[in-house]
C-alpha cells in the first residue's frame, strides 16, 4: 500500500484545522489541544498505518452512539430497536429537540442525541455499563479502553440540553422509565476512552461483517454490523450526513471529542483524531482527509 496516498491526506486535513475550534460547551473537551491530528489505517491484509497522535486518548462521544445501536439490535432485537427511534436523517443539529417536539413522536435516528438516549433505555434493563464498556473493548480490539471520570463529571454538570430531551421523550412515552438513568448511562458511554488505532480496528471488524480481523471469531451479527454501517453512512456526520456520504461516500460516524470511525467495506477500518471542529460538530480535518483518500484510492460506496 502507498503510504505517499495516506501522508499527503494526512497533509490536507492537516491545513483544515485553523478553520474551526475544540468543543468548549463540555469544559473538559475544551482543554484538547486544537493541533492535534491523527490517522489510523487497518486493511484488511493485516497492514497498518498510522500518522501523527494515533496513541493519544480521547473519549468517544457520539461514535459510542454506534456502539450502543450496535448492543442494542444484539440484544432487543431489530423491530424493538425500531419501534422506538426511526432510521432517517433528520436534518437538524445533533443536540435539537425541535422536530421531535414539533414534527415526530419519536427520534428521527439513533445517531442524534434524543435517538441515543432512547437506545440508552432499551439497553438499561438488559446490560450494565460495565457490560458496555466490555463489549466497546471486544468490539475496538483494545483492552485499554477506559472510563474518563472527568469528562463525564464536566458533561454532567453541563447537561441540561439532553435532561430536556430526556424528558421530552419520558412525556411522548418513548422513554418509558429510568429517564435519569438513561442520560447517565448515555453520557457514561460518551466518556470512553479510545485511540485513532482503536478507531480504526471497530472499522475493520465493521468492514468484515463482525468478525475480528486476527482470529476471524464472529463479534456482532452480520446483520447488525450492515444496519450500523447503513446507518453511519445516511446519518454518522449529523446534519452534515448528505453532503459527506456525496463528496466522501465511506461510511463514518464522529464525535466532539474529535474522533472519526470509517469504515470501507471489506477493506478497511480508519481511525481519526483530530479535535478541532467544524460548525457542525464534526472533526474539521476529517472531511478533506477522507475527500482525498475516497478519490486517489476509489473507496466512495458508490
Amino acid at each position: 500500500m502507498n503510504i505517499e496516498i495516506f501522508e499527503k491526506a494526512f497533509e490536507k486535513g492537516k491545513e483544515a484545522i485553523p478553520l474551526g475550534n475544540v468543543a468548549t460547551y463540555i469544559p473538559e473537551l475544551g482543554k484538547a489541544g486544537k493541533n492535534s491530528l491523527g490517522l489510523s489505517i487497518y486493511t484488511d491484509d493485516g497492514q497498518r498505518i498510522n500518522i501523527g497522535d494515533t496513541q493519544t486518548r480521547f473519549t468517544m462521544q457520539s461514535i459510542s452512539k454506534i456502539v450502543s445501536l450496535a448492543a442494542a439490535l444484539e440484544v432487543c432485537g431489530f423491530d424493538n430497536v425500531f419501534e422506538k427511534v426511526g432510521m432517517e436523517p433528520s436534518g437538524e443539529a445533533f443536540n435539537s429537540l425541535v422536530e421531535l417536539d414539533l414534527n415526530s413522536n419519536r427520534p428521527f435516528n439513533p445517531m442524534i442525541n434524543s435517538g441515543a438516549l432512547t437506545v440508552a433505555s432499551l439497553l438499561l434493563p438488559k446490560m450494565s455499563f460495565l457490560d458496555l464498556a466490555d463489549y466497546t473493548r471486544l468490539i475496538c480490539l483494545d483492552e485499554e479502553i477506559t472510563f474518563n471520570e472527568a469528562v463525564y463529571k464536566s458533561e454532567m454538570a453541563n447537561v441540561s440540553r439532553n435532561r430536556a430531551i430526556a424528558y421530552l421523550l419520558e412525556s411522548k412515552g418513548i422513554i418509558e422509565n429510568g429517564v435519569e438513568e438513561s442520560l447517565s448511562l448515555y453520557t457514561k458511554m460518551c466518556s470512553l476512552n479510545v485511540t485513532a488505532e482503536s478507531l480504526a480496528n471497530f472499522g475493520m471488524v465493521l468492514a468484515l461483517e463482525g468478525k475480528n480481523p486476527v482470529s476471524g471469531e464472529q463479534l456482532m451479527n452480520p446483520k447488525v454490523a450492515q444496519i450500523v454501517k447503513t446507518i453511519m453512512l445516511t446519518c454518522g456526520m449529523y446534519d452534515g450526513s448528505g453532503e459527506f456520504a456525496v463528496r466522501v461516500g465511506i461510511p463514518t460516524k464522529s464525535g466532539v471529542g474529535g474522533g472519526l470511525l470509517s469504515v470501507v467495506d471489506k477493506k478497511m477500518g480508519i481511525g481519526i483524531y483530530g479535535p478541532s471542529l467544524d460548525e457542525k460538530g464534526n472533526c474539521i480535518a476529517g472531511r478533506p482527509l477522507l475527500e482525498y483518500l475516497s478519490k486517489e484510492l476509489n473507496l466512495h460506496i458508490l
